[in-house]
């Protein structure tokens, strides 16, 4: 059984900070699939669609009958440990900082062997062979790697301590949410609160406006109110250098959201403060705040980890009654892939969470369903806690995406007809 994890000392400032190592991260072109279905959190493995053979690992042809036509498949994971072992030295620096690391060998009921990472609660029985659950994560190089989970894990899973190494857990880490007046950013405070988080910073705008909400969550024990106007470049830089060097976890709820498209609106005083804050405001506050996260990447055990972007699906493809607010989302997504490139060679993780219409003021004419805030925050927690890159949280979300995926240009001409 996993021991939960305790509550970290305070580091001493004399100390050296440790610069991060990333684990190998070269990976062939075919094996990046097995990453792009971890990144959304999926396990999948190459299946031969002439004769159903699972392949492991990845390949141009199959194993068994040497056809092409191999396509990836999202699979259970199910299967027997055949053997674990303990390594106690690696010539690898980023192993080597983390050792001892435990690895296995696991059969999967599907067809391959497949060598794994082992979570700590997988106990190798000689009685009786052991069944363990395989799992696809990123690891601190954003690269696919396989873990072995027991079939029934405990309460603090979790706190395994290779499982930290791959995931972005908020609990005992320090979190800043950049919006916190409106209902997702409050709601993402309290998703925190609850998580574990050792202190969560809220920014909030405007100080003299005062919305409902902000007072409730500001009289939890570990929220501190900062004023944070990403509008304002110097404001930003002045907070990142109070707390910058302390963030773990960097959560950008803050966003401009107005309806109608470009004919329906004079002018264009709503579309740049759409892009002020949704695209320059992301950009001012990676400037200031990317630095301090990277340098502390890997500092102990509850380091610099992440970094959140809440985006729209509509950046996907624009939704025309909500035109210039799909093109400000779309240009900050570009925005956030450039910011990940960046941030990987770190060891930090990028999230970029795509909802579809949230349950708010500027969605009242959108038909439901609509995603509750609630919800939403939730899943940005589920997804630090996964490891994962993107998040597509709600059934618009899910169902505009496998459009997407299907057609680009099919899912363009049906939106601009009404969906």
């Amino acid at each position: 059984m996993t021991m939960p994890l305790m509550r970290p000392k305070r580091k001493n400032p004399v100390l050296r900070t440790q610069q991060m190592n990333l684990p190998p991260g070269q990976r062939g072109r075919v094996a990046l699939s097995l990453t792009a279905a971890a990144a959304e959190g999926r396990f999948e493995l190459q299946v031969c669609e002439d004769c159903g053979t699972v392949q492991y690992p990845p390949r141009e042809a199959c194993k068994k009958c040497l056809s092409a036509a191999l396509r990836w498949r999202e699979q259970s994971g199910e299967g027997q440990l055949l053997s674990s072992t303990t390594l106690h030295h690696s010539n690898d620096l980023f192993f080597r900082e983390r050792l001892p690391w435990r690895l296995g060998l696991v059969h999967l009921d599907a067809g391959p062997t497949l060598v794994v990472h082992l979570h700590g609660e997988v106990e190798d029985s000689k009685e009786a062979p052991t069944r363990v659950r395989v799992g696809a994560r990123l690891d601190r190089a954003g690269q696919a790697v396989l873990i072995g989970f027991p079939n029934e894990g405990s309460p603090h899973m979790a706190d395994d301590k290779m499982l930290r190494e791959m995931t972005s857990d908020p609990k005992f880490r320090k979190v800043l949410v950049t919006d916190g007046k409106t209902p997702v950013g409050q709601e993402m405070v309290r998703a925190l609160v609850k998580a574990g988080a050792d202190i969560v910073w809220v920014g909030h705008a405007e100080p003299w406006k005062k919305l409902g909400g902000l007072d409730d969550i500001a009289a939890l024990p570990q929220v501190t109110l900062v004023p944070l106007d990403l509008t304002n470049g110097r404001q930003v830089s002045e907070l990142a250098g109070e707390i910058g060097g302390k963030v773990d976890i960097v959560i950008n709820t803050a966003e401009v959201h107005r309806t109608f498209g470009i004919g329906a609106r004079r002018g264009t005083d709503v579309a740049k403060a759409e892009m002020d804050i949704n695209y320059f405001g992301l950009l001012r506050l990676a400037q200031e705040f990317g630095p301090a996260l990277k340098g502390r990447s890997a500092d102990g055990q509850s380091s610099a980890t992440a970094w959140v972007n809440l985006l729209s699906v509509y950046a996907l493809s624009n939704f025309p009654p909500h035109g210039t607010f799909s093109a400000s989302k779309a240009a900050a997504y570009s925005l956030a892939q450039c910011l990940r490139a960046e941030m990987r060679p770190a060891g930090i993780r990028v999230i970029n969470v795509f909802p579809g219409p949230i349950d708010d003021e500027w969605n009242q004419h959108v038909p439901p369903p609509k995603l509750a805030p609630s919800t939403l925050a939730n899943a940005i927690v589920k997804a630090l806690r996964d490891g994962v890159e993107d998040v597509y949280p709600g059934d618009v979300a899910q169902e505009w995406l496998e459009r997407w995926r299907d057609n680009p240009k099919v899912l363009e001409r049906e939106l601009a007809a009404g969906g």
